[in-house]
């Protein structure tokens, strides 16, 4: 062994300059060996018939051997410059490791002298990894690769690694295209230990640091039998992930072109309506200037008829007042008759003339637009304010049946649906409940993320701030804030109520005003074992249906309304559909009926200003709930869409 240390160039002992590796393995710097083997009949440098021997291991090679530079242990050794001393320092020697003996399962046994390795078939699609030691332009492909040499040989060049003692203890390794991933670029030692406190791969000087002492480290290959012992469990669960993922992008991708169409008809609305106010300004606009000039016409064809008579007696005023001074002084006939004609020109004209106008009857014109003009800035004012929601709730409430209305209704919305809707189409907007643990109540056992049980004995859950801490329920994980959803929920057992509460109601409610329908922040479909019924904001509206085991909820976020359905056989039962519509101003409610509808037209609204979360309730010491099977059938449904 020479002492340069792994990077150094055994003739000249400096850091190796252009490397080439020999067929044996070892690493010389170019020029040293082109300045050694034209001497090949010196000592040591050639053997018996000229031929080229390794300067360190005297293994023999062709005459015609071309050698190339390898490319890998450069870019190593431009790594370790670049990270360690400079250029103009020698590295160190470090002290070489007393060798072991390599262990079978650790390191690849190297193939036979009679039956050469030959490396498995590449897919066509990945060229394979060639021979270093080959020429350039004829190099086969590598059977192994040795993390000692930093070099890929074929199975002809892998013979010296077979016979020669020193190369023995080379590890080998299956062909690796980039050797230096496999090597430690702290060190630059092959990493061969495995560190089950940091997970990460460990050469030996890493192993044996300050950093990783009293960590648990394994050998490389007994941490991967490991790994791939557990691999069917993490691919299973990664399957699962990438269903549920799978739904989750359906629906998103499904919300994301409902998003774009409703805001293409929108801004169509929106375009036409302005239309129409543009052509109702202009029609107005056309109208108060025709009366401007019907105005104008009728009051100059007044005013211009005065001027003309006016005109005329001052022409014949000042005709007669010329012939009176041209009667000659002795003329007394014609003076007499001339002032005659004078005075009679001036009767004609007595009286006033015509006095101004007191008023225009169209400069009250300019006083219409600009009541219109105020009335229509209020007006966008206003409607502005309702749209970005800082109106109040009951003037944004249109009357029913208008344009407006209808108009505003979501085309994917089931509120136009019938009672006997097929089930498929509300597995469009299937969404996945899973429970959330952190919300149970102590008295409620969860089974996996779907299934919820009231017991007698408190669970020892840990300390939560989102717990419910007074009532025996538990809410859904993930909030909702737009767009339509749609879940189910199989009633196995005793009282259960369904519904939707706020996601930032208070779990530390006490008993009368936490429970689920009780408050003005949830509302819920209550089965009692007799019938169900509707609670809201602590009023409840029985409903006059049997029992369903299943039962289907709609929240539909842009209308404000939330559905309860029995399902049975593919098919949808409406069993109420709550919405607020405009306040009756009217007397009292005459039956409970109109009573629990007047509560619902005060604040049900309101429910909807907060993000709503899947909420469920189990009342009796029976109760037991099931999440509806939606999973595997609306991933189906949503993949065939």
């Amino acid at each position: 062994m020479d002492g340069s240390g792994p990077f150094g160039c055994p003739i000249c002992l400096e850091p190796l300059r252009e490397p080439v590796t020999l067929p044996c393995g070892h690493n010389f710097c170019l020029a040293c060996l082109g300045a050694l083997w034209p001497h090949r009949g010196a000592a040591g440098a050639g053997g018996p018939g000229g031929a080229a021997r390794c300067p360190l291991c005297q293994e023999p090679f062709p005459d015609g051997l071309q050698l190339r530079k390898n490319h890998t242990l450069s870019e190593l050794l431009q790594l370790r410059q670049g990270s360690g001393p400079g250029p103009g320092a020698s590295p160190a020697p470090s002290p070489a490791p007393t060798p072991e003996p390599p262990a079978p399962s650790v390191r690849p046994s190297a193939p036979e002298p009679s039956a050469p390795c030959a490396p498995e078939p590449w897919p066509a699609a990945q060229e394979p990894v060639r021979c270093d030691a080959c020429p350039e332009g004829a190099a086969l492909p590598a059977a192994l690769s040795c993390l000692s040499c930093l070099t890929s040989f074929c199975a002809a060049h892998l013979v010296p690694h077979e016979r020669s003692p020193a190369l023995r203890g080379h590890r080998l390794v299956p062909p690796l295209r980039r050797l230096e991933e496999s090597l430690c670029p702290r060190h630059l030692r092959p990493l061969e230990r495995y560190c089950r406190t940091e997970r990460v791969c460990l050469c030996e000087a890493c192993a044996a640091a300050q950093e990783h002492r009293g960590h648990e480290l394994v050998p490389l290959e007994q941490e991967r039998a490991l790994q791939e012992a557990e691999q069917p469990q993490v691919l299973s669960a990664a399957e699962d992930r990438m269903d549920e993922l799978g739904a989750s992008i359906a629906q998103s991708r499904r919300t994301v072109t409902l998003v774009k169409s409703a805001a293409v008809a929108e801004r169509e609305r929106v375009s036409r309506l302005f239309a129409e106010a543009a052509a109702t300004l202009q029609g107005f606009q056309a109208e108060v200037l025709s009366f401007i000039e019907e105005g104008e016409a009728a009051m100059l064809a007044c005013s211009q008829g005065d001027l003309r008579r006016q005109e005329e007696q001052r022409g014949k005023l000042s005709r007669a007042r010329h012939n009176l001074s041209q009667v000659p002084e002795g003329d007394s006939v014609s003076f007499l008759q001339e002032l005659l004609a004078l005075r009679l020109v001036l009767e004609e004209g007595c009286g006033p003339g015509p006095s101004p106008p007191r008023e225009l009857s169209f400069t009250k014109s300019s006083q219409a637009v600009r009541a219109v003009r105020d009335v229509l800035a209020a007006a966008c004012t206003s409607q502005w304010e309702q749209l970005q929601g800082l109106g109040s709730d009951e003037d944004s409430l249109q009357k029913p049946g208008s344009e407006a209305d209808a108009e505003s209704q979501d085309p994917d919305s089931t509120s136009h649906l019938e009672s006997d809707a097929p089930r498929d189409y509300f597995l469009k907007f299937a969404y996945i409940v899973d429970l959330d643990s952190d919300t149970a109540d102590k008295f409620l056992q969860l089974f996996g993320t779907k299934g919820v049980k009231r017991v007698l004995c408190p669970i020892n859950y840990p300390e939560s701030p989102t717990r419910f801490t007074h009532c025996e329920q538990v809410l859904g994980e993930g909030a909702l804030d737009r767009g339509t959803y749609y879940w189910e929920v199989e009633i196995i057992e005793g009282w259960v109520s369904v519904g939707v509460m706020a996601e930032d109601f208070s779990p530390q409610e006490p008993y009368d005003r936490g429970r689920l329908g009780r408050n003005a922040q949830s509302c819920c479909l209550q089965w009692n074992g007799r019938g169900f019924s509707i609670w809201f904001h602590g009023q409840e509206m029985p409903l006059p249906h049997p029992f369903s085991p299943t039962v289907g909820v709609c929240l539909e976020y842009a209308d404000r309304a939330l559905a309860f359905y029995a399902v049975r056989d593919g098919k949808m039962n409406l069993l109420r559909r709550l919405k607020a519509s405009r306040p009756r101003r009217s007397g009292p409610p005459t039956s409970p009926s109109d009573s629990f509808q007047s509560r619902l037209d005060s604040h049900f609204a309101g429910l909807f200003a907060h993000r709503l979360k899947p909420a469920f309730f189990l009342e009796s010491v029976d109760a037991h709930l099931q999440i509806g099977p939606l999973k595997k059938s609306c991933i189906s449904v949503l993949k065939r869409r």
